[in-house]
């Protein structure tokens, strides 16, 4: 008989797998990712199983998300949202796991987030400098290194795809000229949406991140909050080592 620790017994089996699961990637992506079919669970509206429903229409065909075991206060919905920010701003709130893009008369969208290593490792204010649709991912020289049976094959570049880890859109911030390395990027991992994951930067539903990339320029301000003490690597670990996908 299998042993459960009292703390877990009453989480779902995709979430407990979750926390459990070891670090895979040591990279601003989440783990390699599986579509998930369609969703029909009580209690979800007709609304959200829309809004997170497939997408046939992409480069790369998006099945439904499966949102069955994702807190309803973390999908896509527009919220009262007093802030000095101007209307267009992106505000990632990491210790609540939220993303707002701000609205005219004190309102915004708020969308669920998933916050990796590297999404607690920064705040600050910058912009979009770049935005990738359906973007490759390329593992870096010390991520190689470092497991080489699981990255090199991918030396060259993943190509996008269902299973690329940076999911359907990409935003890339920077600080003038200079690359941030922080992203926001989409997740086929549904049940890390308002978690904190052992890896990555800001995820996001691929049906929520082609949202908000469809809604925002280049050029876009985008302010971090992280009220926390900022996360440092760990000995022999380089957050710049978190540069690891290319266009």
């Amino acid at each position: 008989m299998s042993f459960v620790p009292s703390a877990f017994a009453n989480l779902p089996f995709k979430r407990l797998a979750a926390l459990l699961m070891p670090l895979l990637l040591a990279a601003c992506v989440s783990t390699r990712q599986e579509p998930f079919e369609a969703a029909r669970a009580p209690g979800v509206s007709a609304e959200y199983l829309a809004m997170y429903g497939d997408q046939p229409d992409e480069t790369y065909p998006l099945p439904a998300t499966d949102i069955s075991e994702v807190d309803p206060k973390f999908l896509r919905h527009e919220v009262s949202y007093p802030t000095r920010e101007a209307p267009g701003t992106i505000v990632v709130d990491t210790d609540n796991r939220f993303l707002y893009l701000v609205r005219e008369n004190g309102r915004a969208i708020r969308y669920g987030i998933g916050v990796g290593k590297q999404g607690m490792s920064w705040r600050g204010r910058a912009t979009v400098g770049r935005k990738g649709t359906w973007p490759r991912w390329t593992p870096t020289p010390a991520m190689i290194a470092r497991d080489p049976e699981k990255n090199r094959p991918w030396a060259g570049g993943m190509q996008a795809g269902l299973d690329n880890p940076l999911g359907a859109r990409a935003l890339y911030l920077y600080q003038g000229d200079r690359d941030t390395m922080y992203r926001i990027h989409g997740t086929s991992e549904p049940w890390s949406i308002g978690q904190s994951v052992s890896s990555g930067c800001i995820r996001m539903f691929n049906q929520d991140i082609i949202d908000l990339h469809s809604r925002v320029p280049t050029g876009t301000t985008v302010v971090v909050l992280n009220r926390g003490t900022l996360l440092k690597p760990a000995e022999g670990e380089n957050f710049d080592e978190f540069t690891s996908d290319s266009m």
